[in-house]
Formats: C-alpha cells, sequence, structure tokens
C-alpha cells in the first residue's frame, strides 16, 4: 500500500497517466548489437560513477512535472530541493520518509562528472560510452541535456554512446540526468497494476496503489553500477564463445563482430591461468583447438572447480587515414551442458543440484549492489556445500555472475517474469516484450559457463489456455537464441493442467506441502511429494527439480514439539521432503534448491511480518537452526561423489 499521494489542482484524470508516461514516451532506442561487459584493456578505460548522486522524488499528483519543467534542461537542484541518493542501490530505505518507501511513480538522479581531456580528443577520437548495470524499471536518460537513451527493464544494462554529446560540449562537463519510474502495468515483467481508491470517505485525495502478484518488494533505484567507459571509434563489439570437450581435446567456437570499420586483422589467443597461449586463431568467425583441456566444474564437484582460461581479442582496423587498436579479454569456461530423460549432465557426468533460490535483497541498499554482502553471499554458499543458486525471480547483477564462474557456482538464470497470473498477462504486448528481454538476458550471460540453464518464468498461471502458445513462444525464441543450454520455467501448477510443461527441458516443480497446503501437518509431506515427483515423472518423462520448498522461520523462536513459525518445525519440514528426495535422486530427480537463503523484504501484509521469513539464514546472513540441517546434508551429499578427491571430501578445508 501507499501513503497518499500530495494533492494539488489537477483532476481525477491526473494519475491514470502514471503508466501511460512510463510505456509510451516516444523514440525508445533500440538496443546495440553487443553488450560486452566494461572492463580496462590496452586500448578500453573505464570509470564507475558510484558514491552520491542528487535525487529528487518528482511529487506532482501526475508525476509529470518533471517533463512538464523539463528539469534535464538544466542542474537538478536549480529546479528545486534535492537529497543526496547512494548509488548503487535503492531509494526506498535509504530516508526517515514514508512515502519515499512506497513512492511510485518517477523519480529523477543527477551525476555531474569532468572527463578526461584524452576522452575528448584525437583524430579519431574515442568513443565514450555510458552503461547502467540496472535500473528499476524504465529508464531515461540524458546527458548535458540531451536524451541518448531509454530502457524498459528493471534488471539488465543499457547503454548509449554518447560521443557525439561529450565531444561536441564546451569543457569537460558531462552532466548526467535520468528520470526513472517503477511503475508497473499487466505488460511489464514482472507485472502489476495501479488501483486508483475513487471513495472519498475512505481515501485521501489522488490516493492510489501498486498491486503486484509476487512475493518480494518492488526496489526502485539504480541498482547496479553506472559506468563510464571509452573504446576506440572503430571497437569490438560483441564476442559468442561457445565449447565442446572430450578428456584429451576441447574446441572453443568462436563468432566476434566488429563496428566502425573493416578490421584489418582480427586475432584470438586462449591463455591458461598461468597466461601460457593454448590456441590462437584469426578472422571473425572460428574453432580454437585444445589439447588436453582444463574444464570447467562446479563447485565439489572437481579438485579444482570453476577453471576459466582468457580468450583475448586483438582488432586492428584503418579509419580515416588512422591505424586503430581495439583489445577486449573474455573469461573462458570450457564445459558442455546435457539433458537426459532422467538425467542433467555437465561435462558427461551426472550433476545434481544441491543449491538454493536467493534474492538481491539486504538491509538499508534494498536491491543496490553491495561487495561485502555479495562476498558474504558466497562464503556462506561454500560454507553450506551449495553447488547452485536460481537468480530467483530476475537476473542477478553481472559481478555476482562473475563470482559463479570464477567459484563454480552453477546457476539457473532466471528472467523477470515473475507474477504472470491474469488472462492480460499473456497477451501479445507482453509477450513481445518478453521475447525481448530473453534477448537482452541470453546476450549479456552467453558466454558465462556457470549458466547451465535458462528459466524463462517463475510460477505463471501456466494452467490458463493462452499460456501454451505463449510458453512454446518464449521458450522456442530461447532456443534458437542460444541452442546449447536447456530451458525451463518454475511450475507451482498442478501436472495434469500445466500448459507450458510440454516445451521445457527439465521440469522445475514448487511444491509447500505441510506450510500454504495443510499447514502445520508435517506427516502428509512423504505422501503427497511422492505423488508430486511420481505424476510428472510419469507424464512428461523429463528430469525434476524440487526448485522450491521451505517454511517460514523466526530466528529465535522455538517450540518442541514443532510447531509453524518455530526454527524448529522449518527443520523439521527439510528433512521430511529430503527423505524423499532422497529415494527420488536415485532415479530422476536432478536437483533440489531450498526456498530460501536468506530472509527478504515484502509488501506489508498479514502473513508477512517485516519480510518473508523463509531464509535458512536471517537477513543479515546469521544462521538459523535450518541452516545447519541443510549442510550437514549438501556436504554428504557431495562426498557421495566419487569424482572428489580426498581432501575436498572433509569440508573442515571450507570453514
Amino acid at each position: 500500500a501507499l501513503a497518499a499521494v500530495g494533492g494539488g489542482a489537477a483532476g481525477p484524470c491526473t494519475l491514470p497517466m502514471l503508466p501511460v508516461l512510463l510505456l509510451f514516451v516516444p523514440g525508445l532506442a533500440a538496443g546495440p548489437a553487443g553488450m560486452l561487459q566494461p572492463r580496462d584493456t590496452p586500448s578500453r578505460e573505464r570509470r564507475e560513477l558510484g558514491g552520491l548522486w542528487s535525487f529528487r522524488a518528482d511529487l506532482s499528483p501526475g508525476r509529470d512535472a518533471g517533463f512538464a519543467q523539463r528539469w534535464y534542461r538544466r542542474p537538478l537542484r536549480q529546479t528545486g530541493p534535492v537529497i543526496d541518493m547512494p548509488v548503487p542501490a535503492s531509494f526506498n530505505d535509504i530516508t526517515q520518509d514514508p512515502s519515499l518507501e512506497s513512492y511510485i511513480g518517477w523519480v529523477w538522479y543527477e551525476k555531474e562528472v569532468l572527463l578526461p581531456l584524452r576522452w575528448l580528443q584525437g583524430d579519431p577520437a574515442p568513443r565514450v560510452v555510458l552503461r547502467f548495470g540496472s535500473a528499476h524499471y524504465y529508464s531515461i536518460v540524458w546527458v548535458n541535456g540531451v536524451q541518448v537513451v531509454e530502457h524498459e527493464g528493471g534488471h539488465l544494462p543499457f547503454e548509449a554512446d554518447i560521443s557525439s554529446v561529450v565531444q561536441g560540449s564546451p569543457g569537460s562537463l558531462c552532466r548526467i540526468t535520468v528520470a526513472l519510474n517503477n511503475t508497473l502495468t499487466p505488460h511489464t515483467l514482472p507485472p502489476g497494476s495501479i488501483q486508483y481508491m475513487a471513495d472519498k470517505s475512505r481515501y485521501p485525495k489522488n490516493y492510489f496503489v501498486q498491486n503486484t502478484k509476487f512475493d518480494f518488494f518492488n526496489y526502485a533505484g539504480i541498482h547496479r553500477p553506472v559506468v563510464l567507459y571509452t573504446t576506440p571509434a572503430a571497437y569490438i563489439d560483441d564476442i559468442t564463445v561457445t565449447t565442446t570437450s572430450s578428456d584429451s581435446l576441447a574446441t572453443v567456437q568462436y563468432q566476434v563482430s566488429v563496428v566502425g570499420s573493416t578490421a584489418n586483422s582480427l586475432s584470438l589467443s586462449l591463455r591458461d591461468q598461468e597466461g601460457k597461449v593454448v590456441a590462437t586463431g584469426d578472422g571473425p568467425v572460428g574453432e580454437l583447438k585444445v589439447l588436453n583441456p582444463n574444464l570447467w566444474w562446479p563447485y565439489l564437484m572437481h579438485e579444482n572447480p570453476g577453471y576459466l582460461y582468457s580468450l583475448e581479442v586483438r582488432m586492428q582496423a584503418q579509419l580515416d587515414g588512422a591505424l586503430l587498436e581495439d583489445v577486449y579479454t573474455l573469461p573462458v569456461g570450457i564445459r558442455t551442458v546435457h539433458v537426459t530423460s532422467s538425467q542433467f549432465l555437465i561435462n558427461g557426468r551426472p550433476f545434481y543440484f544441491h543449491g538454493v533460490n536467493k534474492h538481491e535483497d539486504a538491509d538499508i541498499r534494498g536491491k543496490g549492489l553491495d561487495w561485502p554482502l555479495i562476498m558474504k553471499d558466497f562464503n556462506l554458499l561454500r560454507w553450506l556445500g551449495a553447488n547452485s543458486f536460481r537468480t530467483s525471480h530476475y537476473p542477478y547483477a553481472e559481478e555476482i555472475m562473475d563470482l559463479c564462474d570464477a567459484y563454480g557456482i552453477a546457476v539457473i538464470d532466471e528472467s523477470p517474469g515473475v507474477g504472470i497470473k491474469l488472462l492480460e498477462n499473456f497477451g501479445n504486448r507482453s509477450l513481445q516484450h518478453h521475447l525481448a528481454v530473453m534477448e537482452e538476458l541470453v546476450r549479456r550471460d552467453k558466454n558465462r559457463p556457470s549458466v547451465v540453464m535458462w528459466s524463462v518464468a517463475n510460477e505463471p498461471a501456466s494452467e490458463l489456455p493462452p499460456a501454451a502458445h505463449y510458453f512454446k513462444t518464449v521458450i522456442a525464441h530461447t532456443k534458437a537464441l542460444d541452442p546449447s543450454r536447456p530451458v525451463t520455467f518454475v511450475t507451482d501448477a498442478n501436472y495434469a493442467l500445466d500448459h507450458g510443461a510440454p516445451y521445457v527441458d527439465v521440469i522445475c516443480v514448487n511444491s509447500y506441502f505441510s506450510w500454504y497446503h495443510d499447514p502445520g501437518h508435517l506427516e502428509v509431506i512423504p505422501l503427497q511429494l511422492t505423488a508430486q515427483f511420481e505424476n510428472w515423472y510419469k507424464t512428461y518423462q523429463k528430469p525434476i527439480i524440487q526448485s522450491e520448498y521451505g517454511a517460514d522461520s523466526v530466528p529465535g523462536l522455538h517450540s518442541d514439539p514443532p510447531l509453524m513459525f518455530s526454527e524448529e518445525y522449518q527443520q523439521a519440514m527439510l528433512r521430511e521432503y529430503h527423505s524423499v528426495l532422497d529415494k527420488k535422486r536415485k532415479e530422476y530427480v536432478v536437483g533440489e534448491l531450498i526456498w530460501n537463503f536468506a530472509d527478504f523484504m515484502t509488501n506489508q501484509g498479514t502473513t508477512r511480518v517485516l519480510g518473508n521469513k523463509k531464509g535458512i539464514f536471517t537477513r543479515q546472513r546469521q544462521p538459523k537452526a535450518a541452516a545447519f540441517v541443510l549442510r550437514d546434508r549438501y556436504w554428504r551429499i557431495a562426498n557421495e561423489s566419487s569424482c572428489l578427491p580426498p581432501a575436498i571430501t572433509s569440508h573442515s578445508l571450507f570453514l
């Protein structure tokens, strides 16, 4: 629920313009073909713009004063009161203002930076690019008062070539202005709706609420790093890598695209972790042969997990009489993924997901990227013996994905397709946007060895008839974009009614027996969970992942016999699920992902006390009793693997 929107002279037709402003601002810029992650190289420089930005929420009744008064045309501080706002971070929990905590509509950010003169000079001058790791949900960006990019979607990067703007402006000042709107509509991803409360005897004037069908807080803001980076005027735009392997030989197939000029030469060198060149190639398309390769293995599946090679791509090109050189280095993990009717295979060996679901969520910063928190989470994952997680329910930051590549954490990479519950969410407008989001996600993460499967949605209303065409289309599109990985979505529908399940490669099913169903009755779990697995497998003959299960527990609340919300009940529920999983993982169940890794914030409601408490860790990352149950289990499963050397079979090494 929202606090009352500020008053004003606007009539009742003003507020409905909010979603219209969100979705129909003209001139939406198409995304570039390539979105290589910014890196410092001999030919490229990057500069992060984190820290304090000027911030102003548009509190006008229609949330449109910023556009009507053109706040982007001058420094934001000249338009009215501004406050300091950290970037990256959600804006909701930073201040003591309850209206900002629950604010829906346009907010404005601004940062003024001085650019190095070497970025503005030269013949030809370097290309200067402004990139946002993510901003939730809809963004319009100006540089020095000139609009440079728009982007819809809250969890993937977008960027703009701002060379002509900054090189054509006097001096080296770069004023970046961002208008950001977190409104969700039936056609956004995730979807939502704005509800207007017209009963003036019960609600203040212009009162409205943002309704959603998902169970996490709709945090908003510039959530991931903002970066300025340079490339030569002719540059490497995109790289696509796929790998095949055997014990003695691996093949790295590559495709490189170049923009700005026809490359005079394009050479590639693949180096191992000691810097030794193990393969070379040239030209935009080809393959590299690697003898006796070090394969990329998941954590606890090999004594040296997460092995990464470095693929250096070097381009030389003539442009306007000048010889330009661009260099980009891409981490490469050599591994294969294959699915049979009962197994999930990595490098030809059966892989069992013993992992977690997570959220980008923490105190104060909300969904903002935070390095101490990221490292704490990865240390807890390794302590737990978890080899995987699902990016529930949206793509996570590139920085997090980098660590998954390096540490060997397998990832089910999920789109923001959560809360797709109503018939109108399955229409063509929603479908086209969903397809575009999958294109952005695959483009960003296609080269990551840690990404072993795409998930296009979580708990949609897949029992509705339009879901058949919708998910057939989205899954086929994702497979066309990337034929090398399996594709799924996560269902909580009845096996006999799910219209999307025929199109997935792996069945991912969520169930909360003895919690949302038969609450308090732990004794029903063995029968109901066994029936769940057997019904799904008999119907589809596909491997199954228990993609969610769990129970809320309030830290420090104890009960014996176990009662709901106590730590003992959470432990007991896990053990009941595990007894069935131990039987079925010998057949066709290929994974289990606890809900959830840590407690997280949700909208206020009668079933949530300061958020969802299903974490095995608190929101501050302290273990509940269930964490030790899961830790003992995951290390036992890992130790059963015959491919682990003796040094790894003792988890004391990872304390």
